[in-house]
């Protein structure tokens, strides 16, 4: 990697009364780069996106976006700062249309008071049109095109799982976390999400994922962070991640292989 990495996580650790969740785990994300975060259930991967997203603070270790401290910093500012979460389950809202829904991933990027709001002044009128054509954008973009006009709460499984990932871009981040956004999809739902994460890469997002479905994972990512008991075991390619025997031992097991061969044919 050329560039100056978008994220720099550095000693992070992080302990619950006498549990430690995660310690020393340390990596780095940069522009455009697809970097997958694994382990087995219990190993601190959530922990690791919680004080990135800054639900938690770290204990010790330091996170930096775009050179800037995060850790301790507000999970509202961190999103201003362009740096958006998503989460294993949907949660739209079910009384909001698919644009409004999207409109609310939008509210970091507002820049009016509640006195314009109330004045109805025409700078919150034309950030409100630019919201709406925003989010008009986003629904094409994720593939929900034939489905603006529907309601929320008639959306699949897999339509509502890319409504969350259209919210998420109302934000205008500069990275995303994805916490097992394959999880409950189907075959053809993986594929078209394996294309919007491709393409949400290509201008130039950074993009950090957690994710058990090894078969999705493992073609998509440009690198891996293995963690075990909290602590970073391996870190690599995919196809370095599948030869290396700590990975083997603590998490991909026989499949391993299988995986390996795969890739080195793709």
């Amino acid at each position: 990697m050329t560039a100056q990495p978008l994220i720099r996580a550095q000693g992070l650790t992080k302990r619950f009364g006498g549990l430690v969740a995660i310690e020393d785990v340390g990596f780095e994300l940069y522009p455009g780069e697809i970097l997958a975060l694994i382990g087995p259930n219990g190993a601190g991967k959530t922990t690791v996106f919680n004080l990135l997203g800054g639900v938690f603070a770290p204990t010790a270790g330091s996170v930096a976006f775009a050179g800037e401290r995060l850790d301790g910093m507000p999970v509202h500012h961190i999103a201003g700062r362009g740096l958006v979460r998503t989460f294993q389950h949907n949660m739209p809202f079910a009384s909001l249309s698919l644009t409004d829904n999207i409109l609310v991933g939008r509210h970091t990027r507002f820049t009016g008071t509640l006195f314009d709001i109330l004045l109805g002044r025409a700078r919150m009128r034309r950030e409100e049109d630019d919201a709406r054509r925003r989010a008009v954008e986003l629904i094409g973009f994720v593939g929900l095109g034939e489905r603006a006009g529907s309601d929320v709460s008639t959306l699949l499984f897999g339509e509502g799982r890319l409504l969350e990932v259209a919210r998420a871009l109302a934000g205008d981040p500069r990275a995303m976390l994805l916490d097992e956004p394959a999880a409950g999809l189907t075959p053809a739902e993986i594929t078209r999400l394996v294309d919007l994460i491709r393409a949400i890469a290509a201008r130039g997002i950074a993009v950090l994922l957690i994710e058990h479905d090894m078969h999705f994972l493992l073609p998509l990512a440009q690198r891996v962070v293995v963690l075990n008991f909290g602590r970073t075991i391996a870190q690599g390619t995919p196809l370095e991640i599948t030869r290396n025997p700590a990975v083997v031992q603590a998490y991909l097991g026989e499949a391993a292989s299988g995986f390996a061969q795969a890739l080195s044919h793709a």
